[in-house]
């Protein structure tokens, strides 16, 4: 649909019962959060808050809660932006087909217009940062968030809107040391297309204007998200995904989204930092306080009747899990042209989505001969792992597509069978050490540093995985283990105290376990964590606590472990440390009284009457 503002699709989507108005009075301060969490669990509507405390404006969220939702809401122009996306990933295709793709690259070419006078409605007011709906999410947060913007900025060397950047970065309103309606945090992870922008600013000695859209068309939102194919403006795809015309103009030098509900304009100066956070985040952590730029607020805009929207980021999968669904949608098989000889990639979202990739790449190097060994997918996993995004991956396990053409990537525990069935560990296990890793992951060894591991596995099977859960002696300490899957043991282990300390622990195990290695034969992995009983209780509590709670380096152990040739490698079965340390983040957790408060809008009479979870 070509949705001129957000209220338009708000309205489209009530229309067709994808939307429910919450009328009562509802507190911005975890309230709004833990409504939208409880509807977002229950797979429930989209949420209209027609009556925010404190806060003239309403607010909307899980818009995109559902893949069906996020499908709906651009139903009439997914197929164009599919064509839009697979032409530039390979523009040699448009040569060869010219007619064919003509209509697809003009699309892209004129979703911008030129400047001009057009209406600028989102400046139809002028406000203060502190007039905005000030939500907090998680009990712990460092103050209020905005957590769908769009975050524009431009080439300093380069300007204009087809080199320019636009991201969704999370913006910190409120809260520790930031001046009230003076300024505000801006929090950007490596790789980001604005570090770029700021790094050159940074180098002529030049504040970086930067422009926050928020509300508007869905398709400016869903547009920062996406990752597109080398030379295609973030704003030309929000044209073709929008069914529309991205509308823009300039004012005091700062590009403006005219059809946004809000748009906050500002200066980053360099070496101008503050400490932002806590926040909880899509690891199902807080995030905890570091330096990031501090943003000095310029204006503040808003357009008549304008809709705030927001999400909650926690434990996956919550709503940025439509998202990523619908991001896989239209990038088709962009990274698979990119990268020769891979057939499917997943970065998975029970896991964090950065902490754990799943891969299938072809073995064409010896096809005069049988090859029982990673050779060509060892190549391809290098390449995942200097791939944007995918860089900031902490496991990546790939497979032959030679082994088995029919293997689902998104099958989990299929995918994991054909691995372990077939890996060997004293060669298929290979480390990255003191490298760069997610900035909201605190499983390493400090911001952005920890280590990488890729699991290879091609050839015939190797064993077969057991499911009955052998009797073992263990240490002291260790105990309770448990079936997770075919082949894979939860184990409680004691409470970690150090790595020092894990050594030792680490080694009685493993000489425990190397004694019964007999009984260990159909279970090459095994997890030790706080409590095998969560950990085993779903694939979903394996996936999260395992990668978002373990460093590789630090963190994997195997029974008769050897190091030969700098090639690291056990007879195994090998063991992932994935008990909480010290350092790690704390994890999410609801507030009791609040949940009780919001009993009152699910109960008889409440505008969220029979909606459970």
């Amino acid at each position: 649909m070509g949705y001129k503002s957000l209220e338009e699709c708000i309205l489209d989507l009530e229309k067709h019962g994808h939307l429910i108005r919450v009328t009562e009075e509802v507190d911005p301060n975890l309230e709004m959060a833990a409504i939208h969490l409880r509807v977002h669990e229950a797979g429930g509507p989209a949420l209209l808050f027609e009556n925010v405390k404190g806060c003239k404006f309403r607010a909307a969220s899980n818009i995109f809660g559902t893949k069906e939702r996020a499908q709906f809401i651009f139903r009439d122009s997914i197929e164009n932006v599919k064509k839009l996306v697979d032409v530039k990933s390979d523009p040699l295709k448009a040569l060869r087909h010219p007619l064919e793709n003509a209509n697809t690259l003009l699309a892209g070419l004129k979703s911008i217009p030129k400047k001009s006078e057009m209406e600028m409605p989102v400046m139809d007011f002028e406000i203060k940062i502190s007039d905005l709906p000030q939500i907090k999410h998680w009990p712990d947060d460092g103050g209020a968030f905005v957590t769908l913007p769009a975050v524009y900025s431009e080439d300093i060397d380069q300007p204009g809107i087809m080199n320019s950047n636009l991201g969704m970065y999370r913006i910190q309103l409120s809260g520790n040391d930031y001046v009230k309606d003076k300024e505000i945090g801006l929090h950007y992870q490596l790789h980001r297309g604005i570090g770029i922008h700021q790094s050159k600013a940074i180098a002529k000695n030049q504040p970086l204007k930067v422009s926050i859209f928020v509300g508007g068309p869905p398709s400016i939102p869903f547009s920062a998200v996406m990752p597109l194919p080398e030379g295609l403006s973030e704003l030309t795809f929000a044209g073709v995904l929008g069914n529309r015309k991205f509308h823009y103009a300039y004012q005091d030098g700062y590009c403006i989204a005219t059809e946004a509900d809000f748009v906050i304009t500002g200066e980053i100066y360099p070496e101008e930092n503050k400490l932002e956070g806590p926040f909880g985040d899509h690891f199902g952590y807080y995030s905890l306080k570091h330096p990031f730029p501090m943003m000095r607020v310029h204006k503040v805009w808003h357009r008549e009747n304008a809709i705030w929207p927001f999400t909650v980021v926690g434990r996956p999968p919550q709503e940025d899990t439509s998202f990523g669904w619908l991001v896989h949608e239209l990038a088709g098989k962009g990274l698979e042209k990119e990268i020769p000889g891979l057939k499917s990639v997943h970065a998975v979202d029970a896991a964090g989505v950065h902490p754990l990739l799943l891969a299938i790449g072809s073995e064409r190097y010896t096809p005069y001969s049988n090859s029982n060994r990673p050779s060509e997918i060892l190549t391809i996993a290098n390449h995942i792992l200097g791939s944007g995004q995918l860089s900031l991956a902490k496991y990546l396990f790939i497979s032959s597509f030679n082994d088995n053409p029919q293997l689902d990537i998104h099958n989990i525990p299929a995918y994991f069978k054909h691995i372990f069935e077939r890996i060997d560990l004293r060669r298929d296990i290979h480390f990255y050490t003191n490298t760069s890793i997610d900035t909201l992951d605190y499983s390493g060894s400090g911001l952005n540093a920890g280590s990488k591991v890729v699991f290879a596995a091609a050839g015939p099977k190797v064993r077969e995985l057991k499911k009955e859960i052998p009797e073992l002696n263990l240490p002291d300490g260790f105990e309770n283990a448990k079936l997770i899957m075919p082949g894979f043991l939860s184990l409680k282990g004691p409470k970690f105290i150090s790595y020092e300390n894990a050594e030792k622990e680490l080694s009685k195990l493993t000489e425990a376990l190397s004694i019964q290695k007999e009984k260990l034969d159909g279970f090459p992995l095994i997890i030790l964590c706080d409590d095998s009983d969560f950990v085993s209780k779903t694939i979903n509590n394996f996936l999260w606590a395992t990668f978002t709670r373990s460093n590789p380096s630090h963190d994997i152990y195997g029974v008769k472990a050897v190091t030969e040739h700098k090639h690291w490698s056990c007879e195994g079965p090998l063991i992932i440390d994935s008990r909480t340390k010290p350092h790690h983040a704390p994890p999410l957790e609801k507030d009791p009284t609040i949940e009780k408060q919001i009993e009152r809008f699910f109960a008889k009479g409440g505008s969220l009457e029979g909606i459970k979870n």
